[in-house]
């Protein structure tokens, strides 16, 4: 099997992002279109509003604040439900009652990262999940807890590392990265480092960047 192609793909997101959300669901078909490609996913942090308080805040109030309009903030929400069904999403935005800062979350993001690839994406199927069609709050650390250990964590472990606060200047430092390298909005899907497709594409343009892109690493165009 020496011969098989190799990729890795790292997807700069954040898990409040119902975006990022349809990018995860749209990058898995496009991988499974690729058999012959080992592909390695790593997920890097990007938090869209950092400056929200630890413990959240109220959603409804939240949203209205950055849509001003109410009819405005409806519309978006019924387009992301189609594109949602299409992909197997069934977002409950209705239910969700509080915006999350997210630092706490990518902190076990970057944990499960240290786990290994199936972990970690794992864990990130499990957050948008839990988030965006269960509404519950992924800010709470009791609840981040619960997530890692149905991704297979352990979560004596992660409930002790989000009590202090390990890492959490590594990826504030690491999103803060993405911004200054240009990412302004997410998803970003970062091709062997250096090329990257930005915004939840549809499968087919995924798919075939994965097919160009393997095509010239096996040709050793990426070498230089």
């Amino acid at each position: 099997m020496a011969d098989r192609q190799t990729l890795t793909i790292d997807v700069v997101s954040d898990v409040v992002c119902p975006w990022c959300y349809l990018g995860q669901k749209r990058l898995d078909k496009a991988i499974a279109a690729v058999p012959d490609v080992d592909i390695s996913v790593s997920w890097r942090p990007f938090q869209l509003d950092p400056t929200i308080p630890p413990e959240g805040t109220d959603r409804k109030a939240y949203m209205k604040a950055k849509f001003g309009d109410e009819a405005r903030l409806r519309d978006a929400h019924a387009r992301l439900e189609a594109l949602g069904k299409a992909e197997g999403i069934d977002y409950a935005f209705d239910a969700i009652t509080v915006s999350p800062n997210t630092l706490d979350a990518h902190r076990v993001i970057r944990w499960a990262g240290a786990e290994g690839a199936e972990t970690q994406n794992r864990l990130v199927r499990d957050l948008f999940k839990t988030y965006f069609e269960r509404g519950e709050n992924i800010g709470d650390r009791a609840v981040l807890v619960d997530v890692a250990r149905g991704a297979g964590m352990e979560a004596a472990v992660v409930e002790s590392l989000l009590a202090g606060d390990a890492d959490s200047e590594a990826v504030a430092n690491e999103a803060a990265t993405a911004s200054r390298m240009g990412v302004t909005g997410v998803p970003c899907f970062l091709f062997e480092g250096k090329y990257a497709v930005m915004g939840a594409q549809d499968v087919s343009t995924l798919t075939d960047a994965i097919r160009q892109i393997a095509a010239a690493k096996a040709r050793g165009e990426l070498d230089a």
